[in-house]
């Protein structure tokens, strides 16, 4: 199975990082009673973290290492998408040479920490869209939504291209897609 390349912000990966992981995390307090006892507190779930490695390679392995330490140095969070993880606004909170580069050969370590502040937004926009009993698309010039019938092969990321929208844009118009990677032939998706 191919799997389609990991993106963030602007930048794709020429090739999935080799090693991904998700780091999920409940803080807890211990609180001591009398007698020897004690009772936990459930102070809630924290950021995800997601980790990862991987190498480029070839002739141009140090300058897409540069490329990616370029994404790195840009401020604010970013849309990051996984091939097969939920897709999350992040932030790029860690990027590591591993080793010495070589012309054809740069392994390399990163860190991104989900901004859990920007699923309120989502959550509130996916309720304002279905309670309020009004059609969609109000906020058009015409007062009508415009909207694409997926064809076998099309990705977000080329509808994106094609109505002149940036995917995070894409996405904000169709809150119904929780992974940008799985849209299926025949999917009415909002392109404006």
């Amino acid at each position: 199975m191919i799997l389609a390349p990991m993106r963030y912000k602007e930048f794709t990966w020429p090739y999935n990082p080799r090693v991904y992981s998700i780091d999920y995390e409940r803080k807890m307090a211990v609180n001591k009673v009398p007698f020897g006892t004690y009772y936990l507190q459930d102070l809630g779930r924290t950021r995800r973290v997601m980790r990862g490695e991987g190498e480029f390679v070839g002739p141009e392995a140090y300058a897409q290492f540069g490329a990616l330490a370029n994404t790195f140095y840009s401020k604010g969070p970013g849309l990051l998408i996984h091939p097969l993880w939920q897709t999350a606004n992040a932030y790029f909170v860690e990027l590591r040479l591993e080793q010495e580069p070589r012309p054809d050969y740069v392994r390399y370590s990163f860190a991104f920490w989900e901004d859990a502040g920007a699923y309120s937004g989502t959550v509130g926009q996916i309720g304002a869209g279905t309670s309020g009993g009004a059609a969609a698309g109000g906020d058009s010039p015409a007062g009508q939504a415009k909207y694409h019938t997926v064809a076998g092969g099309e990705t977000l990321w080329g509808l994106a291209i094609r109505y002149g929208l940036t995917l995070r844009e894409l996405l904000d118009l169709n809150p119904q897609i929780k992974n940008p990677n799985l849209i299926h032939p025949g999917d009415e998706v909002r392109v404006g």
